[in-house]
Parts: structure tokens; sequence; C-alpha cells
């Protein structure tokens, strides 16, 4: 299966990784009582390299295709921008 192959361009596993990092992160940083974890970097991680996944699926011409994988690019950074927030914020004092 091309999804396994790390060398190979694959939406599903760009997709499926970023998925993953999201339930692992609002599990790991406690929602909604944010709390200091420093194991909420490895969601980021994984959330950045499933992102940079998708990217690798950019076409040059523009198509459908092309703007599916910019949709999907654009739901990878707002996950990531989530895990970041369940991340910096409890170590900001921000939260009660």
């Amino acid at each position: 299966m091309r999804v396994f192959h790390l060398r190979q361009r694959s939406l599903v596993r760009g997709t499926v990784l970023a998925l993953a990092s999201f339930v692992a992160g609002f599990l790991i940083s406690g929602f909604p009582a944010l709390r200091p974890n420093p194991w909420m970097i490895a969601p980021v991680l994984v959330c950045a390299a499933a992102a940079l996944d998708t990217a690798r699926c950019m076409q040059r011409r523009w198509n459908f295709y092309h703007g599916a994988v910019l949709l999907l690019l654009y739901t990878d950074l707002m996950i990531l921008l989530l895990l970041t927030f369940f991340l910096v914020v409890p170590y900001s004092g921000l939260t009660p």
C-alpha cells in the first residue's frame, strides 16, 4: 500500500497523522482544564510532519486536486495552531 511507503506521496497518511495528533493532543492536554504537560510537544511535532507530508502532494498547475490539497493543508495548519495553543497557554499563566 502506498500509505506505508514514506518516500511516496500520500494525502491519506498526512490527514490521518494530523487527526491522530489532534486527538492525542486533546487527550493529553486535559481540555477544558488545560494543565502544563511537556508531552504536548510530541503531537505538535507529529502534526508538523503531517503538514509537510501533505505539502509534498502539491502540484505545479492549479486544478481541483491542487485545491483539495490546499484545503487539507489549511486544515493541518489549524490543527497545528490549536495544538500549539494547548502547549503554550498553560505555561503562560493565563488560565485560572
